[in-house]
């Protein structure tokens, strides 16, 4: 497979933008190892090569765990995230698949249980910037590098 541009290139001042919603969410009230969790589950749901290598190695660098990282992929089964990661990863699933299921009262109500109002605005966020990173990558196909 072969990239097909470089969106950083072809489109500069919008990818600056997304740049700067990453740098808001850095000084966010979201931890580090949460925001990695968040971008690397929504970069596997979505199937993004790209950004699931760049995410898992920057958590990595970050401090995650190895096995946390494994297991994000099976989150429900694995006995490895507090709850607050649980609400996170299943408010990030939905909001990725919004279409599949318009996000249920249920998971929303799981994450109101963990987030206040500026930390699920936070959330949701970073939910659509990774999915925005996503859609470009995928789109344009922009690989790992080797």
């Amino acid at each position: 497979m072969e990239a097909r541009l470089d969106y950083n290139k072809a489109a500069p001042e919008g990818t600056a933008i997304l740049r700067q919603l990453n740098a808001y969410l850095a000084k966010s009230s979201l931890d580090a190892k949460l925001r990695h969790l968040v971008f690397l589950r929504a970069s596997q749901i979505n199937g993004c090569a790209f950004c699931v290598d760049m995410h898992t190695s920057e958590a990595l660098r970050d401090g995650e765990e190895a096995r946390r990282l494994h297991s994000v992929v099976v989150w429900r089964e694995a006995p490895f995230f507090t709850e607050r990661e649980r609400a996170a990863l299943a408010w990030t699933e939905a909001v990725t698949l919004v279409a599949a299921d318009h996000v249920p009262d249920a998971v929303y109500a799981e994450a109101r249980r963990h987030f206040n109002d500026k930390e699920i605005a936070d959330l949701t966020l970073a939910v659509a910037t990774i999915n925005a990173w996503n859609r470009l990558a995928i789109s344009f196909r922009k690989l790992p590098p080797q």
